[in-house]
């Protein structure tokens, strides 16, 4: 076997040994063998599934709250061209088949035309704040995930430095620094899981939610435009 074979052979296992720390929790007992701490170990893995659930809600976030799906490009182009033409009929047909959250809008304010431009405005502004409010309520559970994990991080902190300091008190205040290193490393892995969680889930409500702030306004803004195109020409004729 060549010493770079050795090298390898010998890497790896150490490469691993310090690994496993991030995903079990472990105790140095006085004549140097380990056991599991089942409760660190257990709050380890919680925060590991919350982060690959994390992963999940970040994606469909991202995905479900696109531009297109919330404003349809041809959808807004041909509603505002037959506002603009002065066929509120064929206006409120295009809108009505189409699910978005600007057809939404855009049905509200024609339906209520008819009744004044004021309750038309009124009527689309109600539209938008639902729309806003349920495409709130799908990414809150982001936000849940970003308060939730570094609580869990920090009682597995505080978990760790108590039994980091029960070794402490066990050995008369003189424990060797290899019986800490359990406790000491349960505290700072449970940390380091509840951030993992918490940056991304945080950045991303918080990005999402002015995401759709913007689209939404935007969308109302565009129902609002066409709206008033549309009354003026009614005016007219």
């Amino acid at each position: 076997m060549t010493q770079a074979t050795m090298t390898q052979a010998t890497t790896l296992p150490s490469t691993f040994e310090a690994a496993k720390i991030f995903f079990l929790s472990y105790s140095t007992m006085p004549d140097g063998t380990q056991q599991i701490e089942w409760l660190g170990s257990i709050m380890i893995w919680l925060l590991i599934a919350m982060s690959i659930l994390s992963v999940g809600l970040i994606a469909n976030a991202l995905l479900s709250h696109r531009k297109h799906v919330i404003i349809p490009h041809a959808v807004a182009e041909a509603f505002l061209r037959a506002c603009t033409s002065g066929s509120p009929r064929e206006a409120r047909a295009i809108a009505a088949a189409d699910n978005s959250d600007f057809s939404r809008m855009a049905v509200a304010a024609l339906d209520t035309l008819p009744l004044g431009r004021t309750g038309a405005v009124d009527a689309a502004e109600q539209a938008a704040q639902e729309c806003a409010a349920r495409r709130f309520r799908t990414i809150e559970i982001l936000n849940v995930l970003a308060q939730i994990s570094p609580m869990i991080g920090l009682f597995g902190t505080v978990y760790g430095m108590i039994v980091a300091f029960q070794t402490v008190a066990a050995t008369g205040g003189q424990a060797d620094p290899a019986l800490l290193a359990g406790g000491i490393g349960t505290a700072l892995v449970t940390t380091f899981w509840g951030l993992v969680v918490a940056i991304p889930a945080l950045l991303t409500y918080a990005t999402v939610r002015n995401w759709i702030d913007a689209l939404i306004a935007e969308a109302l803004e565009i129902t609002l435009r066409a709206t008033a195109a549309s009354a003026a020409l009614g005016a007219q004729q």
